[in-house]
């Protein structure tokens, strides 16, 4: 029996800034650190008292500081993986979130859309995104661990589940796993089947009314 608990970092200052994330640096805001403390409280509630827990997180500092808050909680040590970060939007990153817009290609319909060329310099292909959150949950699901708490960004959330279920890299084109700021996921293994559940895609109950998308 495995449950992951996988959580979108709260709000972020990229995001009442307007400009673009991925891997620019942003800090959790006041309400970000907050809700991170919220979600901490949630999971310590959902997590049986005595059961081994480990907390994986992206190594930028919004996901970081969300998973201090669950790693004292639990008395854990996060593991940081960079892998676990959002998409790279390149040169678009920092920059003010209408910059990026008028430059973006979005991908075909029909057609090659994992090796797409978004028109921004420096960028990720979806490819290149994908792979590398497979393979830091590849590496995560080698250890048995029961509870497993993984803190990504909301785009990275998609592949997270979709390596969890084992959907191939190149049918992973069309996917999209839609979560708010501060959600918890929760994906469950079964002894017996072995099959990989959804349980719950984007839970923000534990935050109120106050969320950020």
């Amino acid at each position: 029996m495995r449950t992951l608990h996988v959580v979108t970092h709260p709000e972020a200052t990229h995001h009442v800034e307007g400009v673009v994330g991925g891997w620019h640096d942003a800090p959790l805001t006041p309400a970000g650190i907050s809700a991170a403390f919220s979600i901490a409280l949630a999971l310590r509630a959902r997590i049986p008292d005595g059961a081994e827990v480990e907390v994986f997180s992206s190594d930028l500092q919004r996901t970081s500081r969300t998973a201090e808050e669950l790693s004292e909680l639990f008395g854990v040590q996060p593991i940081l993986d960079r892998r676990l970060r959002e998409k790279s939007y390149g040169e678009a990153e920092g920059k003010p979130q209408e910059w990026l817009d008028r430059r973006f290609v979005p991908p075909p319909a029909v057609g090659e859309r994992m090796d797409h060329d978004e028109g921004v310099e420096g960028a990720e292909t979806k490819a290149v995104w994908a792979r590398r959150v497979y393979a830091a949950m590849d590496d995560i699901l080698q250890s048995p661990c029961a509870h497993q708490i993984i803190v990504t960004h909301g785009g990275s959330l998609t592949f997270v589940v979709a390596s969890w279920i084992r959907m191939p890299i190149e049918s992973a084109g069309y996917a999209s796993f839609r979560a708010s700021s501060g959600s918890i996921t929760t994906l469950y293994e079964d002894d017996f089947f072995h099959n990989r559940h959804v349980v719950s895609l984007g839970d923000t109950l534990h935050l109120g009314s106050a969320h950020a998308d």
